[in-house]
């Protein structure tokens, strides 16, 4: 060998064109090669002359600050032999004038993240200018365990960069559009930095488990320097309304940018950007929203909600809150860590409500735990459990000599968990995946899932959750025994039942103006207290205001039905809109107590506001490269003033995030904002905007245009 030149590689053609159609990731707008992991790449080798038989040939793949052989870091693949390492292998395809391909197959469990190449040849070695390569999880790859088998659905939950985040109230829920925009520039490197900043060991970034649980933590700022600060004021000065935000990339780049938390989050841009992070790095995610999600209940499984003489909710007692919607996420993958049973959908969350081993961060908590109350089960399935599942009860508080007396008024089970939704696969609607949760109310197996859980509850036996609905939480003495008459709790067929209509929809501005019918099915005539109260409230839940009430006496003849009408002014409730600064509703309750029994039965029901749209106007069809002109249109047909407004707009692919100061819009002012974009991709492509002001905070469209080349 010591008579011709030594061996030397002069350039890697990393073929990434190939690799990256093959590995579903040519949608990366990334200078380096992306691939999934357990599946083949090809990469050319410039050499300075043929490959002769006694020529060394070695491909080292490194990753992390110190690569040592041990740790799994560092990976020598002999392209000679061939042979198996940790389950990578590597070997010459084709060898000849002076070029030589090789393919390369890393582990399906493989660490994920950023590698970098370096090719030995005997003495010498060669590392390309460009020598990274950016490994992620593969659900193309049976052996991955975040294998997903159907086409449709890795579409969906993996490619699919945007999407909708159901919002609203379970009465009216509404989809908001977001860009996930995981391909878009700085978005990949974003979540290679989050994984650094996770502190995970590089054998636990193998696992997706691992993984989706350091990312539900990083995604807020609370422990960590996370990527959204949360913010449920209503006042976000230095920052941008959570409402404002169109998407998760001007987040993300300006996280990755900064390296400072972003301002400010609530719970749908916490699960947007989460949706963002997980697709990035490969595992299939969907954005859940829990319509009437129960919050601090876990102990017990209730909310308790306290009212006042005129059935009006007291803020100041309620400590449990239902919110009018949550938003969580779904990953996918295998528990090898759990029992045989819990594979599938795995609920993460990452708004920060409740710490979990210390940290503001929530699950991987499998839907198959949740579904059959198994509680107990890695990671905080107690939690999502109560969240879909918790009773609701209401209590009276008379003031006694100084000294508060609870009654307790109606009981309403389950009454948390509603329209559980995701974006359905392949098409622009909701998908409801309530039963993916709990099944269906007063089944036998939803009985049993519920003793299951109990049991595992505090611990009491099944009793419990109809023992702790006879006392308020806060003052439960250890011995409570429960009454014969809360047995019967469960389901009863009732005499009474209510119904809350609305006659139009609610635009701000305009009176609320509302019928609640009663109906009763029994065979005689009966005398009925009813109450009902409206509230101005946060979708959190919070109180704002109460902003009317009645109280009236019905009678009802045997199996009829009565309609009393409640009617509100605007001026009521319009003074306090520009004080609760989000996504507000309007609660109404209603109580029905049967004169002459302790019968009362409840209803609640939340109204949210609709409003003015905005319309875009832009061709059906653009070209790659070639400019066109785009306009966003709104018209105030609202009786007020919108003050402060701010036009977001943004087109994956076509143009960045853009904002436009309004100032205020006049009743019947019209507006009219144009941007000129130039698609940089082809295929169809999504324009989202959304308006928010002072008075009302979540107006936004989305239009479709078709890129061809």
């Amino acid at each position: 060998s010591s008579l011709g030149p030594q061996l030397m590689v002069t350039g890697v053609d990393f073929l990434k064109g190939k690799n990256t159609r093959l590995h579903h990731t040519d949608a990366y707008d990334n200078q380096s090669l992306v691939v999934r992991r357990g599946q083949g790449i090809e990469m050319k080798l410039m050499l300075n002359k043929e490959l002769s038989a006694s020529d060394q040939l070695k491909l080292q793949f490194s990753i992390g600050d110190k690569p040592m052989k041990n740790q799994g870091t560092l990976i020598c693949l002999n392209l000679r032999s061939g042979k198996d390492y940790n389950g990578w292998r590597a070997s010459i395809i084709t060898s000849s004038n002076k070029e030589c391909v090789v393919t390369v197959t890393s582990s399906p469990n493989a660490i994920v993240g950023k590698y970098s190449l370096k090719v030995v040849t005997g003495s010498n070695s060669y590392k390309p200018e460009n020598d990274a390569v950016y490994l992620l999880f593969n659900p193309w790859c049976k052996e991955d365990t975040v294998f997903m088998a159907g086409d449709a659905e890795k579409n969906e939950y993996v490619l699919n960069d945007m999407g909708y985040i159901y919002v609203g109230s379970a009465d009216y829920i509404s989809g908001r559009p977001w860009n996930f925009g995981q391909y878009e520039e700085l978005i990949l490197d974003s979540c290679m930095y989050l994984l650094d900043q996770s502190k995970l060991k590089p054998n636990a970034r193998r696992d997706p488990v691992l993984v989706s649980r350091a990312m539900s933590a990083l995604v807020n700022a609370n422990d960590d320097k996370g990527v959204l600060m949360g913010n449920w004021s209503g006042v976000y000065t230095g920052g941008t309304s959570p409402l404002a935000w169109v998407g998760s990339v001007a987040i993300l780049q300006q996280y990755y940018k900064t390296k400072q938390p972003v301002c400010y989050g609530q719970c749908w841009v916490f699960s947007g950007v989460l949706t963002t992070v997980m697709r990035c790095l490969g595992i299939p995610t969907r954005s859940v929203s829990n319509f009437d999600s129960a919050h601090d209940t876990q102990e017990d499984l209730r909310v308790d909600i306290f009212l006042n003489e005129n059935r009006e909710p007291l803020s100041n007692l309620t400590m449990d809150s239902i919110w009018n919607f949550h938003v969580w996420n779904d990953v996918w993958m295998k528990r090898p860590d759990l029992p045989a049973g819990f594979d599938g959908w795995q609920a993460i969350d990452s708004t920060p409500q409740e710490q979990s081993q210390g940290i503001f961060r929530c699950g991987p908590s499998p839907l198959k735990a949740v579904l059959e109350g198994h509680v107990y089960v890695n990671f905080d399935s107690k939690f999502v459990y109560a969240e879909v599942n918790a009773d609701k009860v209401y209590w009276k508080v008379k003031n006694v000599n100084g000294q508060n007396k609870y009654t307790k008024l109606a009981v309403i089970t389950n009454a948390a968990g509603k329209h559980i939704s995701t974006k359905a696969v392949g098409q622009n609607k909701r998908e409801d995946i309530t039963m993916q949760y709990k099944y269906p109310e007063g089944s036998l197996m939803e009985r049993r899932s519920m003793q299951t859980a109990t049991t595992f509850l505090s611990g009491s036996g099944s009793g419990l959750r109809y023992a702790s609905a006879i006392v308020p939480r806060a003052r439960m003495r250890a011995n409570v025994t429960p009454g014969p008459s809360d047995h019967g709790e469960e389901s009863p067929k009732p005499e009474v039942e209510l119904e809350i209509t609305s006659k139009s929809p609610l635009y701000p501005g305009n009176p609320i103006d509302l019928d609640i019918i009663v109906k009763t099915f029994a065979p005689k005539t009966q005398t009925i207290n009813l109450a009902a109260s409206c509230q101005l409230q946060s979708y959190t839940g919070q109180i704002k205001a109460n902003i009317g009430c009645i109280k009236e006496t019905i009678k009802l003849e045997n199996k009829s039905e009565v309609k009393v009408p409640l009617k509100i002014a605007a001026d009521k409730y319009m003074g306090m809109l520009t004080s609760v600064g989000d996504e507000d509703v309007i609660k109404v309750t209603v109580i029905a107590e049967i004169e002459g029994t302790d019968k009362k039965f409840a209803k609640d029901m939340s109204l949210t506001f609709q409003y003015p749209p905005i319309t875009v106007e832009m061709p059906a069809t653009a070209k790659v490269d070639e400019e066109f002109s785009c306009a966003f249109v709104f018209k105030n047909t609202l009786g007020m003033a919108l003050q402060d407004c701010k036009l977001c707009v943004e087109g994956l692919g076509m143009f960045k995030l853009t904002s436009f100061d309004q100032g205020d819009i006049e009743p019947g002012r019209i507006i009219k904002s144009r941007i000129i974009c130039t698609p940089k991709r082809a295929g169809e492509k999504k324009i989202v905007a959304t308006l928010a002001s002072i008075q009302i905070k979540g107006i936004s469209v989305e239009k479709v245009i078709s890129i061809t080349e």
